[in-house]
């Protein structure tokens, strides 16, 4: 048809490979990891491919007020909101004589962790995850793997917990990314490299409130000005712009309001304003956003799905 397609890759690519069936179809191909990643799509013919890291959505993810009751259900010294993966499980036994909670699923069977574990292992909403952060003084952010002989794994992709938390105004300990020094300056963040400068860490940040405040403002400021899902939409535009010739076209369609009686212009526009849709809309673009709608179509609403069907029954038998 034409269109311009794009793929955000948000996975570890070594661990799920499924990439290698797809990515060349794509015009465009994002991932959230470097090298050798962006080597092996070239060997598989992709040759638009773009590190795009994750990141945040700043009007959800915010600092929002913690009353009482959610101090006592959400908040703890240390908690954790994530899926039980086996480099997690083990690391966090070390951490259970903390007032420590951990929210999230796949973290059955473990005896261990058992009395940590919040609301029976049940799926957190994103909401709830808000919440949690914000209630928490110390985020524990350790990255998955499913390999248990390195804990901490040093690794190369960011996950959106990192972007989140820091949105928030929340103070987070994330294990040291290899790639983690091009997001976020010195004092933006508070890393660690193994379980015992973990534990160290989380000693000392306990006791100094005044430096959690100063890093997690530092954290904020930086992620609202690069790092949010704007900030990365733009990034891959301006990479599809500059990759791909003539992009982008502009369509060549009637818009609704050209050319109609003036006295049907105020009802059309009044009908564009409650679908959210531009006065330069096409008339097939108006024709989804109506079949998009639920309940009873208005007499508007059936004359022009009655328009778009006679459009389509005779004018392209005509042409």
């Amino acid at each position: 048809d034409g269109v311009t397609t794009a793929m955000w890759f948000v996975e570890d690519h070594r661990l799920f490979t499924y990439w290698k069936n797809f990515a060349p179809f794509y015009d465009i191909f994002a991932v959230i990891q470097k090298e050798p990643f962006l080597s092996k799509l070239k060997e598989i013919g992709q040759e638009n491919a773009l590190y795009l890291p994750l990141a945040a959505q700043p009007d959800f993810h915010k600092e929002v007020p913690v009353s009482s009751v959610d101090e006592r259900k959400w908040g703890a010294d240390l908690s954790f909101m994530g899926a039980g993966y086996p480099n997690r499980r083990l690391a966090f036994r070390e951490f259970i004589h903390h007032d420590f909670k951990i929210f999230g699923t796949e973290w059955d069977g473990d005896h261990v962790l058992a009395p940590s574990v919040q609301m029976a292992g049940r799926r957190v909403s994103s909401e709830e995850c808000v919440k949690i952060f914000n209630a928490t003084k110390i985020n524990l952010n350790l990255h998955s793997s499913v390999g248990t002989d390195e804990l901490v794994t040093g690794g190369d992709f960011i996950n959106p917990r990192t972007f989140e938390v820091a949105a928030c105004g929340a103070f987070q300990l994330v294990d040291n990314r290899t790639l983690l020094a091009e997001a976020f300056r010195e004092g933006e963040l508070a890393t660690f490299t193994s379980l015992d400068d973990l534990q160290a860490k989380i000693d000392h940040y306990l006791k100094h409130p005044d430096e959690r405040k100063a890093i997690a403002a530092k954290g904020q400021k930086r992620v609202l000005a690069e790092h949010t899902y704007v900030h990365r939409m733009q990034a891959l535009i301006d990479f599809t712009a500059e990759r791909i010739a003539d992009w982008p076209r502009q369509a060549v369609t009637d818009t609704v309001l050209a050319g109609l009686p003036q006295e049907i212009v105020k009802d059309i526009g009044a009908l564009l304003d409650k679908l959210g849709l531009p006065a330069d809309v096409s008339f097939p673009d108006l024709v989804w956003a109506i079949r998009q709608q639920s309940g009873v179509l208005s007499d508007l609403d059936t004359s022009i799905l009655f328009l778009d069907e006679w459009r389509k029954t005779y004018v392209k038998k005509s042409d």
